[in-house]
């Protein structure tokens, strides 16, 4: 009889702690109605391509019951899917003093995002359990957050090509053509002597070339000795029988026309002590005190002519006045002439024939070239003559502009074309480095980065070029494509320090009021969108981000003005307004509705 007894109780007892610790389960379960529960932000945010939030969790105090759990379990739920996350647990045994104090706990989650995530909405549901049994009891679900903005991913990408300069002078360049005629003491006639000699012949036929010349400046100058002195105009004279000659030549070699466009310039030295300083310097025929001499007297005090007496005085006098004076009886003659130069057209055309093979290189310098190649329209005419180009010369700066053609290419290719394209542009960037570190190729680089995807290695590049005193054009380039990555990191404060000096593109603007938003500042944001729909009415973006930046300030009237403008540009824009949680405070307003129609 005991032993029958003894079996009946044990079953009855296994029913009895079954049923107490189902009821506390339900107790709790129950109780998780009162928990508290918060979220920030709400509506969750995407930035830097993920989703990150954290979420509090209060519990009613004698919520937790003995050697039981709570297990908080949370869901990001979109469409048919779900991306289940980090639970929370709360086990009786970690809070001793539940029975008089609410358990909290607070965590941060971070999941990566996908467009598809776009709308969905935050849920959790609860789970009493016993872990020593396995039973539990669930709650329902329960939506406590939407999802998502994603207002940050509509940054978009900012790309500048940085040529190095092609090295050619395309303006008119003048070459100076010198030659010296020497005079007899206190006279200017231009002897014979000096018209036949070498240096006369070769000016002769110097003139009868026609060179194309704009001025012909003559200096006429004098020895200090006192005939010279006396006579105070024949430093002009010299300079004027020069002119007189040189007139000659051109009516012998039938200038016509052309003379009239010369024009001569005569210039008297008088009273000037520089040229015989000058060849007192380097005149070896007397010694270094002696030279001395001559400078006390020439820098000393008095008139020209009083130094002039008291060098004749000098021991060394007539030895220098054989050797050095004759030389400073002269007419200096300086003609500039217009160099020679290829056309514009002359040069494209012979850079175009050289690339397909049909001209010799030589035919033009590689900075011809390279004047070619950026002054040709077309990317593929420009690649070919770059290409012929590095055939001739592989510089640093035709490895960079190659590359930097090559990388504009692949703005508008796709797929494996623009994989390629931006690979072999990276080959060209890093050449042309190794060669001559180079603020250019270095953006250019980048830039490139950027276009794989690597934003670590581009955020690397910028900042290098940035110290490398890049001229402005290029320091602007790299601070607009620095800042549109600093915001897909999610680092708006830089961006907002890079794109504040960056270049005045449509979308290197954008992009500031964009992040100017992101960063919390939504009037700023607003007048600069504004400013950059001012001055491109096209920039579709420009008006959408200005919206929400109204929607942001509750202006709603702004709102309807810029989504107008957006949505008739682009139609399916209506259809992101309406999903769009920027827009949720005014989706019961008629005119809302009404535009979005």
């Amino acid at each position: 009889m005991k032993t029958q007894t003894a079996k009946l109780i044990f079953p009855l007892l296994i029913i009895g702690v079954l049923s107490m610790s189902g009821c506390a389960l339900s107790q709790m379960v129950k109780a998780s109605k009162d928990q508290g529960l918060t979220v920030e932000p709400s509506p969750l945010e995407v930035h830097a391509n993920k989703v990150t939030f954290t979420m509090s969790a209060n519990l009613p105090a004698k919520m937790l019951k003995k050697n039981k759990v709570y297990t908080l379990n949370t869901f990001y739920k979109y469409g048919t899917q779900e991306k289940a996350l980090t639970p929370i647990v709360f086990a009786a045994k970690d809070y001793p003093n539940s029975a008089t104090e609410q358990p909290k706990v607070t965590q941060e989650y971070t999941f990566a995002y996908d467009p598809a995530m776009s709308r969905g909405n935050l849920q959790i549901q609860g789970v009493a359990s016993n872990p020593k049994t396995g039973a539990f009891k669930e709650s329902e679900r329960l939506g406590i957050a939407e999802g998502l903005i994603t207002t940050s991913t509509l940054v978009q990408p900012s790309y500048y090509a940085s040529y190095a300069p092609h090295g050619y002078n395309d303006q008119e360049e003048l070459i100076p053509t010198n030659v010296d005629f020497f005079f007899e003491q206190g006279r200017s006639n231009l002897r014979p002597v000096e018209k036949n000699s070498d240096r006369g012949t070769k000016f002769a036929a110097f003139i009868a070339d026609k060179n194309v010349t704009r001025t012909v400046t003559i200096t006429g100058t004098h020895s200090p000795e006192g005939l010279d002195r006396i006579n105070s105009e024949l430093a002009s004279e010299r300079a004027v029988a020069i002119e007189k000659w040189y007139r000659e030549q051109m009516d012998k070699y039938d200038y016509q026309g052309m003379a009239g466009q010369i024009r001569f310039i005569t210039k008297p030295i008088v009273d000037d002590w520089t040229g015989l300083k000058t060849m007192l310097g380097n005149y070896s025929g007397i010694t270094a005190a002696q030279k001395s001499e001559w400078n006390d007297i020439i820098n000393g005090a008095g008139s020209f002519e009083q130094k002039e007496k008291q060098l004749q005085k000098l021991s060394t006098y007539k030895q220098v006045f054989k050797d050095i004076y004759p030389q400073l009886r002269t007419a200096k003659t300086e003609v500039l002439t217009v160099k020679p130069k290829k056309s514009k057209e002359e040069i494209l055309t012979l850079a175009k024939s050289i690339a397909e093979g049909k001209t010799s290189a030589d035919q033009l310098s590689l900075e011809e070239m390279a004047y070619a190649a950026a002054n040709t329209p077309t990317l593929a005419e420009k690649k070919a003559i770059y290409e012929a180009a590095a055939k001739k010369n592989d510089t640093w700066v035709i490895h960079n502009n190659l590359g930097a053609v090559m990388m504009e290419m692949a703005m508008t290719a796709e797929g494996r074309n623009k994989t390629n394209m931006v690979r072999d542009a990276i080959n060209h960037f890093e050449i042309s480095i190794q060669k001559n570190a180079n603020a250019q190729a270095q953006a250019n680089l980048g830039m490139a980065r950027e276009m794989e995807g690597n934003m670590e290695g581009a955020l690397e590049a910028f900042n290098k070029a940035l110290t490398m005193n890049p001229a402005n054009d290029v320091r602007q380039g790299v601070n607009g494509a620095k800042g549109a990555v600093e915001i897909m990191s999610g680092n708006y404060s830089a961006a907002i320090g890079s794109l504040g000096n960056a270049t005045n593109r449509s979308v290197d603007q954008y992009n500031k009021g964009l992040v100017q938003l992101l960063n919390k500042d939504a009037k700023s944001g607003q007048t600069t969108l504004e400013a950059v729909i001012s001055n491109d009415r096209g920039y579709v973006w420009a008006h959408y981000v200005a919206a929400v930046a109204a929607a942001r300030q509750g202006n709603e009237n702004k709102v309807i003005e810029h989504l107008r403008n957006a949505t008739t540009a682009d139609a399916s824009l209506k259809a992101k307004a309406l999903a769009d949680l920027e827009f949720r405070a005014f989706t019961g307003s008629q005119a809302f509705t009404d535009i979005l129609k």
